[in-house]
């Protein structure tokens, strides 16, 4: 999502910088915005300064949108072309074709906004059920609204967006209105059979890119389950080898304490050894002069 390029006489692209705002949490948004709008003022560039410190700090639910967006960039692109398919089917197909649309498009907009409560979770931020649901209307309104799809493409919704009433009557190509036209013109059997066609092949693009979507969605739940899964293992291998750690710990503690001991012991033997080495010198030569004096007592007796 983040914009390339830089600017001319240096410094970092404006848009690079709104993108790594957007990406913040909403706690750090603006403590990081003041930064970079200082940061701009100090290189000079005012105009850039002004528009970053004009950028507004997104709620929760926003936020978590706009992380869903950076963070599944395949899943987004394919909900976005699901968006256009549905806007563009809506103005021609029949109630049970936009029906069959309708029940893929929430199966989908509720797989995405669970995915969004994980990825804010996983990120220290969990969602309360009121900014799930804001999401998920933001998601709906994406899938109804070409505005807010242009906005969430960005990756920089400030707040939760609102769906229209219903979808925009004109197709993605501005053909025009399809249901509620004038009815007092005759339709001929050739323009009948072009208007069933268009259908049918808006339906088709709508059905493709809502199946696009939901295998992508169902790959992303399995690919979900095999990392909580491993998530899971590695936590239960932790705390074992934590356990193992605090007995070895304990274990080692142990040996020190032992080892301290033997020390001591052994520093208390080599005095008492000096001590008995030191006697056994002076017992020596005490007994040395003792014989030495009783030869020479013996030779003066002769």
């Amino acid at each position: 999502m983040r914009r390339k390029g830089v600017r001319d006489g240096g410094g970092e692209d404006v848009e690079a910088v709104l993108d790594e705002l957007y990406a913040l949490p909403p706690s750090a948004f603006v403590t990081r915005r003041e930064e970079r709008a200082a940061a701009a003022r100090t290189a000079g560039r005012a105009d850039d300064a002004r528009r970053i410190h004009a950028a507004r700090r997104p709620t929760l639910a926003a936020w978590a949108a706009n992380l869903l967006r950076r963070s599944r960039p395949d899943e987004a692109e394919r909900f976005l072309e699901l968006g256009r398919a549905l806007r563009e089917a809506h103005a021609t197909l029949d109630p049970s074709g936009m029906k069959e649309l309708s029940a893929q498009r929430r199966r989908i907009v509720s797989a995405l906004s669970r995915q969004a409560a994980e990825l804010a979770r996983d990120a220290g931020h969990p969602l309360s059920e009121p900014v799930r649901r804001d999401v998920e209307t933001t998601l709906r309104a994406v899938l109804a609204d070409p505005e807010a799809a242009g906005l969430w493409a960005t990756g920089r919704v400030e707040s939760a967006l609102t769906p229209p009433s219903g979808f925009p009557a004109e197709t993605a190509e501005g053909t025009g209105p399809a249901r509620g036209a004038p009815r007092d013109r005759p339709v001929t059997a050739g323009k009948r059979d072009r208007l069933a066609e268009q259908r049918a092949k808006r339906l088709a693009r709508a059905r493709e890119a809502a199946r696009a979507a939901e295998e992508e969605l169902r790959a992303r739940r399995v690919e979900r389950e095999d990392t909580a899964a491993s998530l899971a293992a590695a936590r239960e291998r932790r705390r074992e080898t934590g356990e193992r750690v605090s007995a070895l710990e304990a274990q080692l503690q142990e040996g020190r304490a032992a080892l301290e001991r033997a020390e001591r012991e052994q520093r208390e033997a080599e005095q008492r050894d000096r001590t008995a080495a030191d006697a056994l010198d002076r017992a020596r030569r005490e007994a040395d002069e003792a014989a030495a004096e009783a030869e020479r007592a013996e030779q003066g007796a002769r």
